[in-house]
């Protein structure tokens, strides 16, 4: 591959390649192939479906090409502007924050970062139980050495965080999670409709069956919500983590915010042949970003920094944008994306799972007529 030398003799990527934008396996495989729920039995003779397994309201809504699609821009909003813990690990750990600061970031790294993130989780939701608890614990241990004394310099009353602990181990799966629900709700055409609100029932079944998800990463046993009447009285307890804070993107020692770092320096070492990789990064990402957050709660946008007009855009770009929406949930364009940001691995685990998830359905739907 060929190079660029920045100042400070650094050695910067240049070209980006066709391979480069698909990968192989590697990119996400850490423990050999996955195995598939389902895949494997249990000790007592019994299919292992993993956490979560057909007929699971957790499948139901992430095996919707509206989320799949939909799930990278959902996570990344609400994980780098929300919860501030989260914030605060990326901005002092994460890849590409250091690279920015080295001045050495290319679209190489973002999109190796955003490519990886879903298809290395897609393990822990679809697999077996052995591949989810390998994922879990090779995620565990990376996430270790992220942690520092500092949330928020603007507020040091705030305090450190840990990503390995249970408490910001449990809202990293949250913020994967609710933001998945949400992005089902408002985006996944099913049934002949259009996208429309879960009913009460069915919402509290989602965050009952992520509950399997939270004990898994080892969130704190009396905080898991199983329904969303808990969920949003969590979010209550740990509200000062999410309180919007302009300071929370500033680098401590540095003075720099580490997004518009990022983007500078993209910007500083562009080369024409990163468009392969931009676009379909945008595509999953900016280009998503304003209704995905007129899709999030209320409460989630202000916790944002989202002011009060951007937010009543949002909601309305939301609306305006379900006809695009329902294009990019056509096969197509889906598999575009699941081979570029999910990765062949994820993409053998989807199938496998919609498999057996319709004929689940198909089963207790028959059921009664059987009787």
């Amino acid at each position: 591959m060929s190079t660029a030398t920045s100042a400070g003799s650094k050695k910067i990527a240049k070209w980006f390649t066709k391979e480069h934008v698909f990968g192989t396996e590697r990119r996400w495989r850490r423990f050999g192939e996955p195995v598939p729920a389902g895949g494997s039995l249990r000790e007592d003779g019994t299919p292992d479906y993993g956490i979560f397994g057909p007929g699971s309201m957790a499948w139901e809504v992430l095996l919707h090409p509206a989320t799949l699609i939909f799930l990278n821009a959902a996570q990344s909003l609400v994980q780098i502007k929300s919860y501030k813990p989260i914030t605060a690990g990326l901005r002092d750990h994460d890849p590409m924050s250091r690279k920015a600061q080295a001045g050495t970031l290319t679209m190489h790294d973002v999109y190796d970062r955003f490519a990886r993130n879903a298809g290395m989780h897609a393990p822990m939701w679809l697999g077996d139980t052995k591949t989810a608890q390998n994922m879990a614990k090779h995620l565990h241990n990376i996430h270790q050495k992220v942690a520092g004394n500092v949330i928020d310099i603007g507020r040091p009353e705030l305090g450190g965080y840990a990503a390995s602990s249970p408490r910001d181990a449990m809202w990293a799966a949250l913020t994967e999670m609710h933001p998945m629900l949400r992005a089902y709700e408002a985006f996944a055409f099913r049934g002949g409709k259009l996208p429309h609100r879960l009913p009460r029932r069915q919402r509290d079944r989602f965050i009952a069956d992520s509950a399997a998800y939270l004990r898994l990463v080892g969130a704190p046993e009396e905080d898991i919500p199983t329904t969303t009447t808990e969920l949003a009285d969590l979010y209550e307890k740990y509200a000062d983590l999410f309180q919007a804070s302009k300071t929370a993107l500033v680098i401590p020692g540095v003075g720099e915010n580490y997004m518009e770092l990022i983007d500078k320096t993209l910007k500083k070492n562009f080369h024409f042949s990163h468009l392969r990789g931009l676009i379909p990064y945008v595509l999953q990402t900016s280009m998503l970003a304003l209704p995905m957050t007129g899709a999030l709660p209320a409460k989630a946008r202000r916790s944002m920094g989202v002011g009060p007009v951007k937010s009543a855009v949002s909601v309305v770009a939301a609306k305006l944008v379900l006809p695009v929406v329902w294009l990019m949930q056509q096969p197509p364009f889906e598999k575009y994306v699941l081979r570029r940001m999910w990765g062949p691995d994820a993409m053998k685990l989807i199938e496998s799972a919609r498999r057996l998830h319709r004929e689940e359905l198909e089963r207790r739907t028959s059921a009664p007529a059987e009787r």
